[in-house]
């Protein structure tokens, strides 16, 4: 499985319009594209910041969909009032387990880490067996994710929560965990705390 990011930044006072946008207009007309599976926006509301998500069977078919999407992505960034258009990124599915489907008013937490390529074997390792045996025991916990960029030494590790005030119950522990693991990998890291906002991803159990 793969995915594709879209990050962008726009007027925080125009999340909503773009978050019914997605759910009405890009949604349906993703997945009808061959070989996508789901969407999911996650978004920061006194930034601005959002990240959109596609999830797609094979890395073919992520990139067969590139100049489809594009005046898609160019549309969000319209209605979002971004001036800075989007960065986008293809990453491979590492990892996912899910306990349950994340309720509304869930939020995550995005654990990006850089470092040398040959970080990222040992990374998804260490992710299965130290980080999610920890997080999925926090109270609040719906689902985690691994992405990871082997060729340029990047990933992103993503985890769920029931609640705003789940997520900040767990940033102390996240902390630790996320300490030992940047010191062990030879890594820098950086974090983000966001509201989900639309959740079909659809990425199949890969613990």
């Amino acid at each position: 499985m793969y995915v594709r990011t879209s990050e962008v930044r726009g007027d925080p006072t125009r999340i909503d319009d773009g978050t019914r946008m997605v759910r009405e207009e890009i949604f349906p007309a993703v997945t009808g594209m061959d070989g996508c599976v789901g969407m999911s926006l996650l978004v920061d509301r006194e930034t601005g910041r959002c990240i959109a998500t596609t999830s797609w069977e094979s890395e073919d078919a992520m990139r067969a969909s590139a100049d489809t999407v594009r005046p898609l992505r160019d549309r969000a960034e319209q209605v979002l009032g971004s001036t800075s258009g989007s960065e986008v990124h293809g990453w491979e599915v590492a990892v996912v387990h899910r306990d349950h489907a994340a309720p509304d008013g869930a939020c995550a937490r995005l654990t990006w880490l850089s470092g040398d390529p040959s970080m990222v074997d040992r990374a998804i390792d260490m992710y299965r067996m130290v980080v999610l045996p920890q997080i999925q025991d926090m109270d609040g916990f719906c689902s985690a994710s691994l992405m990871v960029d082997r060729a340029a030494g990047r990933i992103v590790g993503t985890a769920a929560f029931e609640s705003r005030e789940a997520l900040e119950a767990t940033r102390s522990a996240a902390a630790s965990i996320r300490t030992g693991v940047v010191r062990e990998l030879g890594a820098t890291a950086d974090v983000e705390e966001m509201e989900i906002a639309f959740a079909h991803l659809h990425v199949p159990e890969m613990a």
